[in-house]
This record gives C-alpha cells, structure tokens and sequence, in this order.
C-alpha cells in the first residue's frame, strides 16, 4: 500500500460486557444482552455497514472462581461465535483468538480454514501463547510452560498450521463429473511435518480457503512475541499509554520484519484504544467517573496479579508500591509487567493509585471526549508513526459501540482517513495485503 493511499485500519473488540470491568453496573447497561447472541449479532451488522475492517473477540480457557463475584468472564467460544456473526454479515473480517499452548495444529487449522469459507474468506486468527498459570490445570497441566518455550512452540504451531493451510493447491479442485475426477491428487500435499514439539502428516482434510489462509495476528509485546511477530503477524495488536511509547514499538516492529525478510508494509501495528465517546465532554467525563467507582478494587487487584504473576492480594492498597521482582524471564504477561514497571520507576504510587489511575483498560490508551477530541488523538497517532490503526474497545457495555460507531467512524471519514466503502470481499483484500 502506497503512502498516498495509506489509510487508517479500525479493529472493534466484541465485549459482552465492555471493555471496563464496572461497566456491567453502570445504568446504561442491559443485563439482559450480556449473555445474549443477538446483541453481538446486532452489533456486528452495524459494524459492517459503518465500514468496519474486523471483529475481534479476546479469549480465555480458565476462570477465578472467586472473579465472577465482580464482573462477568469471558463470553462464547470465539470461533463458534463469529461462525454464527459470518451469516449475517458479508465484508467484515472476523478474528479469533486461539492458544497456541493448549491446541493442536491440525484442529486448529481445520477450524479457521472452516470460518475463512464459511465467511467467504473474512477468518484472522489472534495467535496467543496463554500466560495465566490456572489454565494449565484444566488441560492436565502440573503448571504453565515456561515463557519461552511456549514462543517456540507457538513458532512451531504457526509452521505447521501454513504447511497445512497450503497442503491444498488453489486449483486442486476439478470436480469432474465426465471425468470422475474430484480433486488432482498430485496437487494435495501430505506435509510430514517432524519438529520438535509436533508430528503431523496432513494434508488437511478441507480444501484451500477463499484468501488462501486465515490473517495472522499476534499481541506479545516481549522479545519473544516481538520476534515472533516480525517473522509471521500480518497485524499486531499491542498497548501503549504514550505516544512517544508508540513511536518507539512501531519503528521497532517495522525494523525487525525488514530483518526478517518482509516488507514493513506487511505488517500493521494497532495499538488498543478504550473509549468512552459522547458529544458532549462533559457527559464523557461524567461517565468515566461513575465506571470507575462502579468498578471494585478487590476485581482490579486480582486483575493485576493474573497479568503479572505475582499475588498483589496481601499488599497494603495505600502504601507505596512494592518493589517488583525481576520479570525480564517471567512466565507472564511481559507488555503489562513493562508497563507497570515504567509507571512505578518513574514516580512513587500507591498501589490504589496505580490501579485508580494507570490501571484503566489495563494499561492502555483511554480516551473519554466528544467525537473530534478522539478523532484528534487518533490522527495524530495515525500521521505520526505510531499506528497504522487501532483496536477499539468501547468501555460501555451498552451504547459504547454504537456511540463509536455514529460519531467517530463519520469524523473520522471526514478527514479522509478512513473509508467510506469496502474495496473487495475478503479480509486480506479490505486491508489492502496482495493475494496469496
């Protein structure tokens, strides 16, 4: 894609109850939606007909018990849910996240090669390794992998999951009736993958998708998911609070793909973005107040310490912060320990504080203003080398897409930085990658 052409690329995060862990008790909110498949459905179509790029939908396999008291979890299995979002929808891309630790290639490549046909060619896959230690007991797991080996099975994973994404010729099919012939056999490949963690035959058992294979996406912001990113993400979502941050991973991340051979063009950088959106800045404001005193601190606590392994439930809330250990080999969350880590280094916070002030949306980019001031923020970040889009999380449960939707799409469109029409069907071809 051309500098002149370059356009801004909005990925809108499907959250059943918001991106803010009090926004299931704010007044707006319908309950009833939460758990209801017609809502994502609703939200989906009007997605698309705002001109959307795609739907991501964040995952998880394991859950606190004693979290549920506070908000609601994680809501459907992602690839089951955007099957179901694929038949009402035509253009949108729609992107799952799956586990590379707590998967198995064949299965997963199966799957996503099934919603990229279902789809018409519209399947991304959000590759994750899976920090949280829990998780690895609901999968006969005595304790997490450690971090960098399940970077290096997450590579490995991804190899096999292309082998078997191209063991189909796109022209193997014929289909024949004259002839007999259905598919050339000697355009279906067995791959006999043999790698250090899997051992997998093929061919895969459905022909080649509609865009030759689902998108790549991936969202590690540590040395390993960095590399990991450089060598196969076609888009990278991460967090930065500062632009300046951002300017430094975006230069970063376009100089490792030149190093590892690709263009840095073939590789697009959206950072989060949490956004409470009203025409009205002081109706804005006003709700970001009262998510923030809706959402209970016991709730951001354990939040903290899932993301950054370590047990912050004993330590006093309005004491100064403790000293953290060293992370720089940990087996967590590494771009939330970094985060946190340059917030406590460079002023003396209470732990309340911290989470109060630093801890919205996790960490990232929060934007609570009236359509322009957002649109603002955004173009600058956009021309200025530190995104070529963004991943939107509206913090409502309730409104908080639609209010995006309405109000900053347009603005946005205004400016000309964002489309007002799809350019072709599938989801490579949208975001303006060449064809496979």
């Amino acid at each position: 894609m051309s500098e002149q052409s370059r356009r801004m690329i909005l990925n809108l995060a499907l959250q059943n109850s918001g991106s803010h862990k009090g926004a299931w008790r704010h007044e707006s909110t319908q309950l009833k939606d939460i758990h209801d498949i017609k809502q994502y459905l609703r939200i989906a179509q009007k997605a698309e007909a705002a001109r959307i790029d795609s739907l991501f939908i964040a995952d998880g396999l394991s859950i606190e018990a004693t979290a549920v008291q506070y908000s609601p979890i994680f809501g459907f299995e992602p690839l089951t849910l955007l099957s179901s979002i694929a038949t009402v929808t035509e253009r949108i891309g729609l992107i799952a996240t799956v586990s590379t630790t707590f998967n198995e290639p064949y299965n997963l490549a199966r799957l996503l090669s099934s919603l990229d046909h279902i789809s018409g060619g519209r399947a991304g896959w959000n590759i994750v390794t899976t920090g949280v230690e829990r998780t690895a007991f609901n999968f006969g797991l005595s304790e997490l992998p450690p971090h960098a080996e399940r970077y290096e099975r997450a590579r490995e994973f991804t190899e096999v999951a292309l082998k078997l994404w191209n063991s189909w010729e796109s022209d193997a099919l014929v289909q024949d009736k004259e002839s007999g012939v259905y598919a050339q056999v000697d355009k279906v490949h067995e791959i006999h993958h043999e790698g250090k963690f899997y051992s997998v035959r093929g061919a895969l058992n459905l022909m080649r998708s509609p865009q030759g294979r689902p998108l790549l996406i991936q969202a590690g912001a540590s040395e390993d998911g960095r590399n990991l990113a450089a060598g196969f993400a076609e888009l990278l979502f991460t967090i930065q609070q500062s632009i300046e941050d951002a300017r430094i991973f975006y230069k970063n991340i376009k100089d490792r793909a030149i190093a590892a051979g690709r263009s840095p063009e073939q590789i697009k950088i959206l950072p989060a973005l949490h956004v409470i959106v009203s025409e009205n800045e002081e109706d804005a404001l006003k709700i970001a107040t009262e998510l923030q005193q809706l959402a209970p601190i016991k709730r951001a606590v354990m939040s903290l310490s899932n993301l950054l392994g370590i047990d912050f439930s004993g330590y006093p809330l309005d004491e100064p912060f403790p000293e953290l250990p060293d992370r720089s080999g940990g087996n967590a969350y590494q771009s939330f320990y970094q985060m946190v880590q340059k917030v406590v280094n460079n002023q003396t916070v209470t732990l309340r504080e911290l989470l109060e002030k630093h801890w919205v949306g996790h960490g990232q980019l929060n934007i609570a203003g009236t359509p322009k001031q957002i649109a603002d923020t955004m173009e600058e970040w956009f021309i200025s080398g530190a995104a070529d889009g963004f991943t939107v999380m509206p913090e409502l449960a309730s409104g908080g897409a639609e209010a995006f939707l309405d109000l900053v799409v347009p603005e946005l469109q205004r400016r000309g930085l964002f489309p007002t029409s799809y350019t072709g069907h599938t989801l490579r071809e949208n975001l303006g990658f060449e064809p496979l």
